[in-house]
């Protein structure tokens, strides 16, 4: 093949395609004439990549128009634009809304003034001074309150009385320890509302009467004689007296240590043994002493009785619950009703109960009582006595004595 036949099969080719993007596009525009001789110069080849350009342009006007008309038609398939990079500029309908992202409020930057300032000035005020020297006064106030405190419970002697107590009365730690707490409560203090009224009740032997000798031998101690009254009913007042006149010589007595109190601000001392045996006018007046009244002179101070009332109704929890841990507790309110149909004194006062006495604290009885006589304390010998005291049935392997200490002296001094 020459080369005349191909030149000529390439025009043939191309004026194939002309006719068929004609037929397409439609007729090309006419060409345009000559302008001037230098086009004459052109080759073939520009001519042809112009006129092609020139129906590419054509094609892709038409083919824009069409899709603008089917794009209103509803469920017309989309036909989306080749992906060919051309310099053509993009619809701004083809770019979605651009959306503006949201600034966050910034605080305003506030710039110090520059002149310069100065800090404020403190000023003192009267009333701060007064209130330092307030202070200052209650401080003062509260540690001298706190120090008289002391010194009235150092005045007293109470830790002493509290050892003596415990190492002579047997058998009664829980009623040495209440004793003991209302006298600190009571004495801490001068200037009271009602006086201290203490009765101790238990059975025959179990140390009553020797522990009113104990408290009476401490206060005339530290207090002196004046200001301690022990009064033992049957003595000072035997039922053969008359009883009114029993209460005005008691009455006389306790004025008297009272105002010798007050005038040494003191509190003293009334030990009344034997209650049990004290008349109803007796009780009476001393009634009239303990209620409570704004100008009663006999409110400073310190009322103890003794007395077997009510020693029944304790044996009874004794030996019912073979304990005396809780007996003031558990004991109280029915020993208070029981004392109070007897006479409304007992309504006034702090009930503490003494237990009954045990098998050991018989025997460190006769232990004492010899070593006091001056007998050899054989062990032996201390149990054969305490073996000879009369003793309830043995509850949870406790002993109670019936009669307690009581015939301890009898039974040393017949050795």
């Amino acid at each position: 093949m020459t080369d005349q036949d191909s030149s000529s099969s390439a025009s043939h080719t191309e004026e194939e395609e002309d006719e068929q993007m004609e037929a397409e596009t439609g007729p090309a525009p006419p060409p345009a004439p000559p302008a001037a001789a230098s086009l004459s110069d052109v080759s073939s080849t520009l001519r042809a990549v112009i006129r092609i350009k020139h129906k590419y342009q054509a094609l892709k006007k038409r083919r824009q128009e069409m899709g603008q008309l089917m794009g209103g038609v509803p469920g017309a398939p989309s036909r989306a634009s080749p992906k060919i990079f051309t310099f053509d500029p993009v619809p701004a309908s083809a770019w979605p809304p651009p959306t503006r992202k949201k600034r966050k409020k910034k605080r305003r930057v506030l710039y110090p003034d520059r002149r310069r300032r100065k800090a404020p000035a403190h000023e003192h005020s009267p009333a701060e001074f007064c209130l330092y020297l307030l202070s200052a006064i209650l401080f003062v106030q509260v540690y001298n309150a706190i120090e008289n405190l002391d010194d009235h419970v150092i005045r007293y002697d109470l830790d002493g009385l509290e050892k003596t107590l415990r190492r002579e009365v047997l058998g009664q730690q829980g009623a040495v320890e209440l004793l003991m707490w209302h006298l600190r409560d009571f004495l801490s203090t001068y200037v009271h509302n009602r006086p201290l009224v203490l009765s101790l009740h238990g059975p025959s032997g179990v140390g009553k009467s020797h522990l009113g000798r104990l408290l009476a031998g401490h206060f005339r101690s530290v207090l002196g004689e004046p200001l301690v009254l022990q009064y033992f009913a049957r003595h000072r007042c035997p039922p053969e007296a008359e009883a009114p006149r029993c209460a005005r010589q008691l009455l006389s007595l306790v004025a008297a240590a009272v105002e010798l109190g007050e005038r040494e601000e003191k509190i003293p001392l009334l030990v009344l043994d034997e209650a049990e045996h004290v008349r109803a006018e007796v009780l009476d007046a001393l009634l009239g002493l303990l209620r409570s009244a704004p100008a009663n002179q006999y409110l400073n101070a310190v009322y103890v009785f003794l007395g077997s009332l009510g020693h029944e109704r304790i044996a009874e929890h004794l030996l019912r619950n073979a304990s005396a841990a809780a007996m003031a507790r558990e004991l109280t309110p029915a020993l208070r009703r029981r004392l109070a149909e007897r006479h409304p004194l007992w309504a006034e006062a702090v009930l503490v109960p003494l237990g009954l006495l045990e098998r050991s604290h018989v025997m460190e009885c006769f232990l004492d009582e010899m070593s006091r006589e001056g007998f050899y304390p054989d062990r032996a010998h201390i149990q054969r006595l305490a073996a000879e005291v009369q003793y309830y049935p043995a509850v949870g392997g406790r002993e109670y004595s019936v009669t307690g200490c009581k015939q301890v002296v009898a039974k040393v001094n017949l050795l």
